[in-house]
C-alpha cells in the first residue's frame, strides 16, 4: 500500500552518543551534507541518500536536524523522483547532491541527478519539506548544486565538475541569469577541484568549498576565497580528509557551516568496502585572523566532547583504519568492524580516561583468531595490554574479553593493532570496547 504521507519523521538518537561521529546509526547512510541553520534554530542537513554498495544515492532526499549537535532528528523523504511521493515528473533519475535556501517565506530544494536533465528546483514551505513542484533549471548542466544568498539578497547558484560555474539566480529564484554565468571559478588545474561546490560567507570573505584532489582522489574538503561571490578565487587548502576511514575510500563532500555562532565542517566517511554507502561526520573548524582555515583530523568524537573510556564505544566509531579493515554492516541495526587481516589498525580519537584505567575489554566474533595490541597515543607506542583472541572453533560467536593493561589516564587516542595468521583470512570481528578499573 502506498503511504499517504508526504513526510515521515523518526528521532534517531538520545543522549551522548549522538555527539560522536559518524552521526547517523547503523543501517543509514548519508552522504554530501550541507548545513544550514534557519530560523528555528535548527540545524539543517540535506544529504544524499545511499541504498546499494553498487551505485552512488538513491530515488529520494532525507533530512538531517538538530538544535545541540548531540540529539539528530532524520526526516525521512523529504523528496522523491521516482516511487511514492515522486515530485519530479520529467524524470526517474537518481537524487545527486543537494542545497537549499530560503526566502520570502519559502525553502527551496536545488537538487541534481543522474540524467540529461542535471539540475532543478523544488519548493516547500518548511525547512524539512515536503518539497513540491520539481522542475528542471534552463540553461544549465552539470551536477552539485549550491545556492547562497549574499547580504543584499542578491541569490546565487554554482554547479559543475572539474570546472565550477556560478551565475546569479533571478527573483524568483527558480532560474538563472543566464548572462551572468562564469566559468572556472575554481579549477582541477589551479584549486584541485573536483566537483561539490558550497559556498560561505564570513567577515567579508567568501569560501567555495569543494571536493578536492590533493592526493590523486577527491578524498579532501579544500577551499578558495574570494572578495566577490563571482571570482577570482584563490587557493586556500584543505580542510579535512577522509583518506584512510575505509579501504575503498574514493570521494568527499561537503561544507562549512555556522551552527550558534561556531563554525564546523561536515563531511562524509565510506564504509563496507565500497566507493558508497557513505556517512555524514562532523568536525569543528577554527578561522585565522587572515581568515585562512586549518587542516583538522578526523575524529570519532565529532563535535563533542573525547569519549568515556569507561562508557562502551562502538568499533564503528574507528575514524582511521589501515588495511583491509572495513566499518561493516553485519545486522540492519548492528555495525562492526571486520574484513580484518595481520598488521591491520583501527585508531580511535579521542577517549578521556580520567584518572586512568587499567583494564581492557573487547566484544568479538572470532574467526581464525589472533591477538589485539592496545596503543594510546601513537602507532609507535609501546602497547598497554594485549588480548589474545580464540579461533571460532574455541569460542561461542560473540564473547567478550577482559584482560589488565598498564594504567592509562587524561585524554588520549587509542589505536588497536590486529595480528595473526598471515595466511589466514578474516581474524576475528569487533563490536566494542571500553575499559575499566580493578576493584
Amino acid at each position: 500500500m502506498i503511504r499517504k504521507k508526504w513526510l515521515a519523521v523518526v528521532a534517531l538518537f538520545g543522549g551522548s552518543l549522538c555527539a560522536q561521529n559518524p552521526i547517523v546509526p547503523p543501517g543509514v547512510f548519508a552522504a554530501d551534507p550541507e548545513g544550514h541553520q534557519w530560523k528555528d534554530g535548527r540545524l539543517y542537513l540535506y544529504v544524499s541518500r545511499d541504498e546499494s554498495p553498487d551505485f552512488y544515492c538513491s530515488w529520494r532526499y532525507d533530512l538531517l536536524s538538530t538544535d545541540d549537535l548531540k540529539n539528530w532528528t532524520i526526516h525521512r523523504d523529504a523528496f522523491a523522483s521516482k516511487g511514492p511521493n515522486d515530485e519530479v515528473p520529467y524524470s526517474d533519475g537518481e537524487l545527486y547532491a543537494s542545497d537549499a535556501a530560503y526566502k520570502d517565506g519559502k525553502y527551496y530544494l536545488y537538487y541534481s541527478m543522474r540524467d540529461a536533465i542535471d539540475e532543478g528546483v523544488a519548493v516547500a514551505d518548511a525547512p524539512a519539506g515536503p518539497f513540491r513542484d520539481g522542475r528542471p533549471i534552463e540553461g544549465i548542466s552539470q551536477i552539485d548544486p549550491a545556492v547562497f544568498i549574499d547580504d543584499d539578497g542578491q541569490a546565487y547558484l554554482y554547479w559543475g565538475q572539474f570546472s565550477a560555474k556560478g551565475a546569479k539566480l533571478k527573483d524568483n529564484m527558480l532560474e538563472v541569469d543566464t548572462t551572468t554565468i562564469v566559468d572556472g571559478l575554481v579549477t582541477e588545474q589551479e584549486h584541485f577541484f573536483h566537483e561539490g561546490s558550497s559556498m560561505r560567507k564570513r567577515n567579508g570573505i567568501y569560501y567555495m568549498v569543494y571536493s578536492h584532489l590533493r592526493k590523486g582522489r577527491p578524498t579532501c574538503i579544500g577551499y578558495a576565497t574570494s572578495r566577490s561571490p563571482l571570482g577570482p578565487f584563490e587557493y586556500g587548502g584543505v580542510i579535512v580528509d577522509n583518506a584512510g576511514c575505509d579501504p575503498e575510500s574514493w570521494n568527499n563532500h561537503g561544507s562549512i557551516c555556522e551552527f550558534d555562532g561556531r563554525w564546523y565542517v561536515l563531511y562524509h566517511r565510506t564504509t563496507n568496502g565500497t566507493r558508497s554507502l557513505r556517512k555524514v561526520c562532523i568536525e569543528p573548524i577554527e578561522f585565522n585572523e587572515d581568515g585562512s582555515i586549518d587542516e583538522v583530523e578526523m575524529t570519532s568524537q565529532g563535535a563533542g566532547d573525547p569519549l568515556d573510556a569507561f562508557a562502551e564505544v562502538e568499533a564503528r566509531r574507528a575514524c582511521l583504519l589501515w588495511g583491509n579493515t572495513r566499518v561493516r554492516t553485519c545486522a540492519a541495526d548492528r555495525e562492526e568492524l571486520g574484513g580484518i587481516r595481520n598488521e591491520d589498525y583501527a585508531m580511535f580519537k579521542y577517549l578521556d580516561f580520567g584518572d586512568g584505567a587499567d583494564t581492557f575489554s573487547v566484544t568479538v566474533t572470532p574467526h581464525a583468531g589472533g591477538r589485539i595490541e592496545v596503543l594510546t597515543d601513537n602507532l609507535w607506542s609501546a602497547p598497554v595490554g594485549t588480548v589474545e583472541v580464540p579461533t571460532a572453533e574455541g569460542a561461542s560467536r560473540s564473547v567478550t574479553l577482559t584482560v589488565p593493561v598498564r594504567p592509562v589516564d587524561g585524554v588520549r587516542s587509542v589505536t588497536l593493532r590486529f595480528l595473526g595468521d598471515k595466511e589466514a583470512g578474516e581474524l576475528f570481528t569487533v563490536d566494542s570496547f571500553r575499559f575499566g578499573k580493578k576493584r
